[in-house]
């Protein structure tokens, strides 16, 4: 894989821009060329509707695929005569599409070979002059940092939440010249490339973990035949440890990333003056938050790494009998191994305050594989690799992406000047 920072060293050059050299700002809807308007947005939804499409065809151009930057993220088609009636909505080469509802200001370029078609409701189209313009160079700076939050104060300025062709082509869009444009994007694109690279990596990763863990541990609750099974109560006692009136830090359980700093996942510190009732948790204790979600409709059990915590006292607190793998059970739990008992005991909905319908005997009453030690230390050991494997690439694509960040900044605002060869002429 090619070294984008090398790339960028090489390309760039080592001035900063003056004041008085800094580029001319042109406003998007006066990029245009004769032959086509700057901007269109997407037909009347009565134009373009399920009830049209049609097998094969001309392409519908709809949020997905500028969401997913793939022309192939989704396959609607209309007739060549609805093509033909909205051919002012076409799609050629270079375009670029923006959302305009929902999920604003996501940003594609239509690349070179792409099918031709219209674009939904939901978009804008986005044809500049190409001699005046570079079509990447314009979708980059739609998508800088700065940009973004821009499109999004726009999009959310009116009654209605959304981007329109007036907030769009009133936008100045610094534009150094052609030569400079078509390298500044160069550069952009091999980041992109890169970050793009790590995140295919990180997927097809975290699935073939995701199969691992399956083989494993079995599937949905499925546990292997061999392993003996024992209540949860069997082999874990309850904490119901108060806090101690030191200084601790209180924490809450997302599904998504464990363990957080209670003030961190909220917009202030929910335990309010007192933490009297909190559990104290110590490393390595469990804590099972039955606050459900659409990631985990059936509440979350993770263990605590870090010396002591103050947690919920909703929560349901345990430590494992000695004798037994901590990160064995941790892969368990995180996997949703319980998942199948839970919802069998949760027969009553959810409550008001958004907790799933369970105490704590029914919790405790769910069985588990008790495999012999060594067996669960394979196992934890297999799967640690991988969660640090993925963990890696995760590191790895924040870092390129906040360094392409800064890079965006240092080059469309003309603070780092580019090299432009004969052969970018």
């Amino acid at each position: 894989m090619r070294d984008p920072e090398n790339d960028a060293e090489n390309l760039l050059g080592s001035r900063a821009v003056h004041s008085d050299n800094r580029w001319p700002s042109v406003r998007l809807g006066e990029l245009g060329a004769r032959n086509r308007p700057v901007l269109k947005a997407g037909p009347f939804g009565s134009a373009i509707t399920k009830d049209i499409y049609v097998e094969r065809g001309f392409k519908v151009y709809g949020q997905q695929e500028v969401v997913a930057k793939d022309i192939n993220a989704e396959t609607y088609y209309v007739t060549e005569g609805v093509y033909a009636q909205l051919q002012s909505c076409a799609v050629e080469p270079g375009d670029i599409l923006i959302t305009m509802m929902g999920t604003v200001g996501r940003v594609f370029e239509v690349p070179e070979g792409a099918p031709p078609g219209v674009i939904n409701p939901r978009l804008m189209r986005i044809s500049i002059d190409r001699a005046r313009a570079a079509p990447a160079y314009i979708a980059s700076v739609l998508e800088s940092p700065p940009m973004r939050r821009l499109l999004e104060r726009r999009a959310h300025g009116g009654t209605m939440p959304g981007l329109n062709a007036e907030a769009l082509g009133s936008i100045s869009i610094p534009l150094p010249p052609i030569t400079e444009q078509r390298k500044i994007a160069e550069i952009l694109r091999t980041w992109g490339e890169a970050i793009e690279k790590l995140e295919a990596r990180c997927i097809a990763t975290r699935k073939r973990l995701t199969g691992i863990s399956q083989q494993l541990l079995g599937h949905a609750g499925a546990f292997p035949e061999r392993w003996p099974r024992k209540q949860l109560g069997a082999i874990a006692s309850r904490v119901r440890r108060v806090s101690d009136g030191g200084e601790h830090p209180v924490m809450t359980i997302s599904a998504k990333s464990g363990f957080l700093m209670q003030s961190d996942k909220f917009a202030r510190d929910m335990a309010g003056s007192s933490v009297e009732r909190y559990t104290l948790l110590r490393a390595g204790e469990f804590a099972y938050n039955k606050g459900n979600s659409l990631t985990a409709p059936y509440g979350c059990i993770f263990p605590l790494t870090r010396p002591t915590a103050l947690v919920p006292f909703v929560y349901f607190c345990f430590a494992l009998d000695q004798g037994l793998d901590h990160a064995f059970y941790a892969h368990l739990f995180a996997a949703g191994a319980l998942n199948r008992q839970l919802s069998r005991l949760i027969n009553s909905g959810v409550r008001n305050d958004g907790l799933l319908n369970l105490d704590p005997d029914d919790f405790f009453s769910c069985e588990v594989p008790v495999p012999p030690l060594d067996d669960q230390k394979r196992v934890a050991a297999v799967l640690t690799a991988g969660k640090e494997e993925l963990e890696l690439l995760g590191s790895e694509i924040e870092v390129l992406t906040r360094q392409k960040r800064g890079l965006m900044q240092k080059l469309l605002t003309g603070e780092w000047l580019v090299k432009v060869g004969e052969t970018d002429q």
